[in-house]
């Protein structure tokens, strides 16, 4: 069983990837997490986050400790990763992973659930379930400053929701892989749901495909 969630940012999905992981025993990759270390890596190196030629080598040398590193989740990262992931060879180097983890989940498990932003029309385009999380820019922009601000940083919201709103731009308007719904995808609009309640609707969703 594959479980492809797509949606931008702090609509939720990573939440509900983990949740659904948990409760169905499945293998969970969150595949943002590979472009942010790709694009941690060339912040390290001092390149420029449009040099290609920096991002291109990041990609093809990706050590697996760099996936626990706290700073994958800082406001800088998240914008180099919406640049670098833009980029074809990048994406053409983390595909062939992401495939591989679908296609056979880590220590036996049964399933995988993938979460990302081309997941139901790129990488895994044939998954048994696919989802599309989202939610308004204003409470995206809300549960990431908050988030931010748990973390001690020192953040606007106003200044939040314009660098939410440029990455939604730049993962759209990409043209390699950009962030749309699949047809066949689920849409979840999280807006006013908690995630006990998301979890409940793509958990019937999930059980009633498996029955199939």
């Amino acid at each position: 069983m594959i479980i492809a969630i797509d949606g931008p940012a702090a609509a939720g999905k990573g939440t509900l990837a983990r949740k659904l992981a948990k409760a169905f025993n499945y293998a969970y990759l969150d595949t943002g997490s590979l472009y942010r270390a790709v694009a941690l890596k060339v912040i390290r190196s001092g390149a420029a986050p449009e040099d290609v030629t920096a991002a291109v080598e990041a990609s093809r040398s990706l050590d697996g400790a760099i996936l626990s590193d706290p700073a994958l989740r800082d406001e800088e990262t998240g914008s180099v990763a919406s640049v670098v992931s833009s980029l074809a060879e990048v994406r053409a180097n983390l595909l062939d992973f992401q495939r591989n983890f679908a296609s056979s989940p880590p220590d036996g498990k049964a399933g995988a659930v993938i979460d990302g932003r081309d997941i139901g029309m790129v990488v895994c385009p044939d998954a048994d379930v696919k989802f599309y999380v989202t939610a308004s820019d204003e409470e995206r922009a809300k549960r990431r400053f908050l988030e931010l601000e748990a973390r001690g940083e020192t953040v606007k919201l106003d200044k939040v929701l314009a660098d939410m709103k440029a990455r939604d731009a730049s993962d759209q308007a990409r043209a390699h892989s950009p962030l749309k719904k699949a047809e066949d995808a689920h849409l979840l609009d999280t807006t006013n749901l908690d995630i006990e309640a998301v979890f409940n609707k793509a958990s019937a969703i999930i059980k009633g495909a498996s029955k199939r």
